[in-house]
């Protein structure tokens, strides 16, 4: 069933071509759960075979990211913010937790956005909270499209590369996202060090 999937993928992905990598990742980054690996890394394969190009595949693919994320975004920016200033309180949300969400996105939001590209199921929501806190949208952009491109060439090149074995694709991928969780938390722990140090 899933080697079925991946070649239905492979096939709808060459006929397509990149405006098909462009809307699957916009869905993929939005509000819909999408896994981006059944995107990218047939598209990665079909790189290593010449019929795509693995420059276009990235581009494509964090333009599709960029779109869904400012979906979110800006869902959130306009209507969720007005929703949990009105009825946020039905929810334990006050008004109060608006404000401390303002005040860590100020501080830390470029490299939470960035980060939180990087982390499975973690990636589409991420958007959701920056919106929601009004952060800087030129900051929001760049780091939304360094997270999205760095996990759109892991996805790729795996696929460029073991793109025929199903199952190293599994195990890689497995032992890709736990790597990057771990280099994530480090990240996290030696940054808040280094702002509590010049804090003080």
């Amino acid at each position: 069933m899933l080697k079925e999937l991946a070649q239905f993928l492979v096939d709808q992905i060459f006929e397509f071509g990149y405006p098909g990598i462009f809307i699957l990742m916009a869905i993929e980054s939005s509000f819909i759960p999408f896994p981006s690996e059944i995107v990218l890394v047939p598209a990665g394969y079909l790189a290593s075979q010449e019929k795509m190009s693995i420059w276009l595949i990235a581009i494509n693919a964090i333009g599709g990211s960029m779109v869904g994320a400012l979906i979110n975004y800006y869902l959130a920016y306009f209507v969720g913010r007005k929703f949990l200033q009105k009825f946020g309180k039905y929810f334990f949300i006050a008004e109060k937790t608006l404000h401390k969400m303002d005040v860590f996105f100020e501080k830390h939001g470029s490299v939470s956005t960035f980060t939180g590209r990087l982390i499975p199921a973690v990636r589409q929501l991420i958007s959701i909270p920056a919106g929601l806190a009004h952060m800087n949208i030129v900051k929001f952009s760049i780091f939304t499209a360094l997270g999205a491109g760095l996990w759109a060439m892991v996805l790729i090149l795996l696929g460029y590369f073991i793109g025929e074995n199903q199952e190293l694709i599994n195990q890689y991928l497995k032992q890709i996202t736990f790597t990057i969780i771990i280099l994530v938390i480090m990240f996290s722990i030696i940054y808040y060090k280094i702002k509590i140090k010049k804090a003080s």
